[in-house]
């Protein structure tokens, strides 16, 4: 079973990444963020197997929340959520600890395999990006 948490600070997309994981067999939700303040002592108190990080939270960015998260937990693996991709993007949240990245407008499945592949220690970077040592060059 895949321990996930949800940091958005959407309602609307934490309600839906909850019923598609809810919904599907393999995966728990153990916790939900509203915003990345709360995020890393969630992370630290639950112990989620991935954590799915929006890049873009109103009172901070999800990529230094990432950062944040990542000193303080062990074990915990990060996979970042966007409306919109770019190179830039892609580095930053790879240079925080990210082990992949996902379009919230992408495929439901796509989203359901790249939990599964950071769960089980891979990375998740769009396809069509380079990646180099497993971070986007």
């Amino acid at each position: 079973m895949v321990k996930v948490m949800l940091v958005d600070d959407h309602a609307l997309i934490r309600a839906s990444l909850s019923f598609l994981l809810r919904e599907t067999a393999g995966f728990e939700v153990v916790g939900e963020c509203a915003d990345g303040a709360e995020a890393p002592e969630q992370a630290r108190r639950l112990r989620p197997d991935v954590v799915l990080m929006d890049v873009n939270l109103n009172t901070t960015s999800g990529i230094v929340v990432t950062r944040d998260l990542l000193r303080i937990t062990t074990g915990v693996r990060v996979l970042m959520l966007s409306g919109s991709v770019n190179a830039r993007i892609l580095q930053e949240s790879a240079l925080a600890g990210a082990s992949g990245f996902v379009l919230k407008g992408g495929d439901p499945r796509n989203l359901l395999a790249a939990v599964q592949d950071v769960a089980d220690g891979g990375t998740a970077w769009p396809a069509r990006h380079a990646v180099r040592g497993g971070r986007p060059a």
